[in-house]
């Protein structure tokens, strides 16, 4: 069944009042799509758009179509985060391995509006980059796609059929490139103090940034390494080309690097096109503290902004202001935790860049904990690891202390023993 392509303005026939629209992580936007509900939005009643981590500046998110199209928004960006501040799009706290469940949950009908890559030979769309919460609504809900020649074809469960969608249309839209970012001695440090501790054959998970970055860049020596991450970046490529990366110690999807998205420059992007050893799984399964606790030897990696005597973990807010929300740390940390052999790092430098200690005796009031005290295993700083994980509030505070910057730590130990921790 061979359908052609439709103008994009045909979208509109699908919306009515009240609809719900999902919308793809970052470069999974349909960016001409979302162009032309913007332009009609004179006319529409309370659509809502749902969405995590949008890369997209857009009139909608600032309010200026008031209740006509707002967004509800899962995680937010450098580009939602000031539209939150100011109250004029929503924010949803979740786990990223539930967001699909919760937009299933609280949306009726759902319209997914999605980029796509240019049907194969046997009329399937690939959601390209993304996998994320959208792939889960396949056969679920209402498509409509945007499709462009710069979106690689990716395999694993992001295939739609096009008997399967409502309609489609072209455009020539780019794809947002991120760099990576170059890490620092400090990022080096860091680095080398969590990639020491990985076992040849690990399974891992890491994030995006400059400390990630550094651990990958320390990962050269080691063998037999597997991906299972919801994030791919461009260091993933570097370890599978050098070899470092084959899956072939894996419990699941052996042989194959799995991710739930994909976020970095042209080279990750051309390295993805048409790679049957990269895999792009719902996040729903990519996340799921159960799946990724049936690998032996998962390590996962994640930042935090503050860390308490107790362990509890900040890594969404700055003195009690929203910065970005859950996503997956969570997800991985207590799929990390059921893990045979398993590690849980999560990595921060021992100071802001304000010249405050992020090694704080109590959280801001307002901020919110990400990786709760009773999940937490190991803090690295520039200044060593802090084991937490069985560890009693005394042996924390001691262990933490010694990770700070050691202009803190005479400050900190005051406080301990003042709070009666020491």
């Amino acid at each position: 069944m061979e359908i052609p392509p439709c103008s994009p303005e045909a979208v509109l026939d699908h919306i009515g009042a009240g609809t719900e629209l999902i919308v793809p992580i970052a470069n999974g936007e349909p960016t001409l799509l979302m162009d032309v509900i913007e332009g009609a939005a004179g006319g529409l009643d309370e659509v809502r758009v749902h969405q995590m981590h949008a890369l997209h500046d857009r009139p909608y998110l600032a309010g200026e179509f008031g209740e006509n199209l707002k967004h509800i928004s899962y995680f937010l960006s450098h580009v939602t985060r000031p539209h939150f501040t100011k109250g004029t799009i929503g924010l949803v706290p979740s786990h990223f391995s539930e967001v699909y469940a919760i937009m299933r949950d609280r949306t009726y009908d759902p319209l997914v509006i999605a980029a796509a890559s240019p049907p194969d030979r046997h009329g399937y769309f690939s959601l390209g980059v993304c996998a994320d919460y959208t792939s889960s609504f396949i056969g679920r809900a209402r498509f409509f796609l945007e499709v462009t020649d710069a979106m690689p074809r990716t395999f694993g469960r992001n295939q739609i059929h096009m008997s399967q969608v409502l309609g489609w249309c072209r455009s020539d839209r780019p794809i947002v490139e991120v760099p990576p970012r170059e890490p620092d001695e400090t990022d080096l440090v860091i680095g080398h103090y969590v990639a020491e501790r990985i076992p040849n054959g690990a399974t891992i998970q890491t994030g995006i940034g400059a400390i990630p970055n550094a651990i990958m860049a320390k990962l050269h020596d080691h063998k037999d390494l597997g991906i299972h991450t919801e994030l791919l970046s461009d260091g993933a490529v570097d370890l599978i080309e050098a070899g470092v990366v084959n899956g072939v110690r894996k419990e699941l999807n052996r042989t194959k690097t799995v991710g739930t998205f994909a976020l970095g420059t042209r080279r990750l992007y051309e390295f993805l096109h048409e790679n049957t050893a990269i895999e792009l799984w719902p996040v729903r399964y990519v996340n799921d503290p159960r799946v990724i606790s049936r690998e032996r030897n998962f390590v996962s990696i994640n930042a935090t902004l503050s860390v308490d005597f107790l362990g509890q973990c900040a890594s969404e807010t700055i003195n009690g202001v929203y910065y970005s929300s859950s996503g997956g740390q969570n997800d991985f940390a207590r799929g990390a935790m059921y893990s045979d052999g398993g590690q849980g790092f999560v990595v921060l430098r021992s100071t802001a860049s304000n010249g405050a200690s992020r090694i704080v005796p109590r959280l801001a009031p307002g901020d919110a904990v990400t990786t709760p005290k009773n999940t937490v295993d190991r803090i690295v700083t520039e200044y060593g690891v802090a084991e937490l994980r069985g560890r009693s509030i005394r042996e924390r505070t001691r262990a933490l202390i010694a990770i700070a910057h050691p202009d803190h730590r005479a400050a900190l130990t005051e406080e301990a023993e003042r709070m009666e921790y020491l």
